[in-house]
């Protein structure tokens, strides 16, 4: 009898821990599949890189740290400093068909221009100062700036490319210094003025 009474005592461990190594193996899978599918939903969340968005008034300079984009008309209302100035290398600036306005007189094509050119004190559209690899793509316009639409100082493979420049007191695209610049297929127009007769590009 108590021989009996043993054997199934032994059965009945030998199925509870066969019941064990069961239960450890389903919760394992159900950890790894957890994981995969967190990994998984990440993943998506992430997606690829947005680039920041630009739209309306500016009202003090806007220092872009990454890829930016506008996604509607800009009017800048700045004085004495640049509208969007690049605050790292390797970034993109892509103008995506829409405009950006500074405060020169449209009319007189800025009769009243500046008359200095000071790093940091000029009302730009766009200003690189010693940045490497960056870019500005159009297509998209940057207008009546009391400097000149894009400005770079002393800035390194530079692209410029798509972008037209109207109306701006200085030049369209100015570029100071530096090497290895690509600027192609822009368009300036009426750019310059009496004291400062820069011209296009």
């Amino acid at each position: 009898m108590r021989r009996g009474r043993a054997e199934f005592d032994l059965v009945l461990r030998t199925e509870n821990i066969q019941q064990e190594k069961e239960i450890t193996v389903i919760l394992r899978r159900t950890f790894v599949r957890a994981a995969a599918l967190f990994c998984a939903i990440a993943l998506i969340s992430t997606g690829p890189v947005q680039a920041a968005q630009i739209s309306g008034t500016i009202s003090s300079t806007l220092t872009i740290t990454e890829d930016s984009q506008l996604v509607g008309d800009v009017t800048c209302t700045v004085t004495g400093a640049p509208c969007i100035a690049f605050g790292a290398s390797g970034l993109t600036l892509d103008l995506k068909g829409f405009t950006m306005t500074g405060l020169a007189d449209p009319q007189t094509t800025c009769s009243a221009g500046p008359t200095t050119l000071v790093v940091g004190t000029v009302e730009d559209g766009i200003e690189l100062n010693a940045q490497s690899n960056a870019a500005i793509h159009g297509p998209g316009i940057v207008q009546q700036f009391r400097g000149p639409g894009v400005f770079s100082i002393n800035s390194s493979n530079l692209t410029v490319t798509g972008v037209t420049t109207a109306n701006n007191c200085m030049s369209g695209i100015l570029v100071g210094g530096g090497s290895a610049h690509s600027i192609t297929d822009n368009i300036s127009i009426r750019n310059g003025s009496r004291t400062q007769a820069c011209g296009g590009i």
